[in-house]
């Protein structure tokens, strides 16, 4: 029997929301095949860093129940020397760095540096390759903090290309692992029903939903104006609109009123806990993900997966890689297109079933299992080249 690698991973665990969906999912994931201790944040960055409030308020979060992984709450943005004693005294044979937002660069490079000294291999999974908003700065510090790197691990092909083209890492020390789906959002016991009672929707309407932040490259302006042509070919359509504002809505409210939709459109414009995300996701007849660019894998969209949701995505990043048939993807900003292909599929049953069936062998690809053993086997090999 082979002896068990012993991993730190830097990353959040909840109540810090952060990147702590994907961090649950895959820490319960990967302790089930080794030994884990994750080193997480007591404080990670003043909110006034944080466009979407306070980033470590949701307690809703289910509770990580395995005893086998030890849990480090140490790290305070504002305390150099706690990034230097948990950098020193990690147990791991290998970090396994978590890699997404510039403020927390200075604490990434001197926990990373801290293994380096060590000469323990560091991993990084890049979560954005590139900023959401363009940002020269993140793109350089990520240049510095890769230059600690012995592999990276990355959601999709493109980012892949990305990381070869923009960073100069070779192919070779690339890996191509999915972003799995956030099933631990899904409650059993659910009524639909009830739920759309609740929201004040009734059961005959068709309830589009676009779910996550609010932020300019999410395509908010696009899907409310192809959302006015959906209306004229089907009456019963509603338009959900959930997520935290990044960014003023004012625009956007002054688009429905032009169009005259505001009676059509439901905004939940704040962030949705982890614990009430399944409302939204339950009462929903389709999700779309219309974004202008993006470069990486959609935590929104492999939720929508967990819920088996027909999907329409843009034909940006990993998004794609979410749906099966090409009639589901359409060009960033066209909202003509978005309108016709929205329309199309929530007037054919037949259509809008396959596509829920597609989403099963979506997340087939997606699951947690496997996303553990294909890292599994980046640890061995990274640790025999240590010999």
């Amino acid at each position: 029997m082979k002896q068990q690698i012993t991993v730190s991973i830097l990353g959040t665990l909840p109540p810090i929301r952060a990147l702590s969906s994907y961090c649950f999912e895959f820490t319960n994931a990967i302790a089930k095949i080794c030994c884990v201790e994750f080193i997480s944040f007591k404080k990670i960055y003043p909110s006034f860093l944080y466009p979407g409030g306070n980033p470590d308020d949701d307690h809703t979060y289910p509770e990580i129940l395995n005893p086998d992984i030890v849990i480090k709450r140490r790290l305070t943005w504002y305390n150099p020397l706690s990034w230097l004693i948990e950098g020193m005294t990690a147990k791991g044979e290998l970090l396994h760095a978590q890699w997404w937002s510039m403020p927390l660069f200075p604490i990434y490079i001197s926990i990373c540096a801290c293994f380096k000294l060590k000469k323990k291999p560091v991993i990084f999974s890049v979560h954005n390759v590139m900023p959401h908003e363009k940002s020269f700065l993140f793109f350089k510090m990520s240049q510095f903090l890769f230059k600690l790197g012995d592999h990276f691990i990355v959601h999709s092909n493109i980012n892949k290309q990305q990381m070869v083209k923009f960073y100069s890492i070779p192919g070779e020390k690339i890996s191509v692992i999915a972003h799995g789906s956030l099933d631990f959002h899904v409650k059993k016991v659910a009524d639909r029903k009830m739920l759309r009672k609740e929201f004040g929707i009734k059961p005959d309407k068709k309830v589009i939903l676009l779910f996550g932040a609010i932020r300019q490259y999410k395509g908010i302006g696009t899907t409310i104006r192809a959302f006015s042509k959906i209306l004229k070919k089907i009456p019963t359509a509603r338009l959900l609109i959930a997520g935290r504002l990044w960014q003023d809505w004012g625009p956007y409210e002054r688009i429905i009123i032009d169009l005259g939709l505001s009676e059509y459109v439901i905004t939940h414009l704040e962030y949705i806990p982890s614990g009430e995300v399944y409302r939204f996701f339950e009462i929903s007849d389709l999700c779309i993900f219309p974004y202008h660019h993006f470069d990486s894998q959609s935590g929104a969209g492999t939720t929508a997966i967990a819920f088996r949701k027909p999907m329409i995505v843009s034909n940006v990043g990993g998004l794609p890689d979410l749906v099966k048939d090409k009639r589901c993807i359409v060009p960033p900003g066209d909202h003509f297109a978005l309108a016709h292909t929205v329309t199309e599929c929530l007037k054919d049953p037949v259509l809008l079933e396959k596509m829920r069936s597609d989403t099963e062998l979506v997340a087939r690809q997606f699951t947690w299992p496997e996303i553990a053993k294909q890292t599994e086997k980046i640890y061995e090999k990274l640790l025999k080249q240590q010999v």
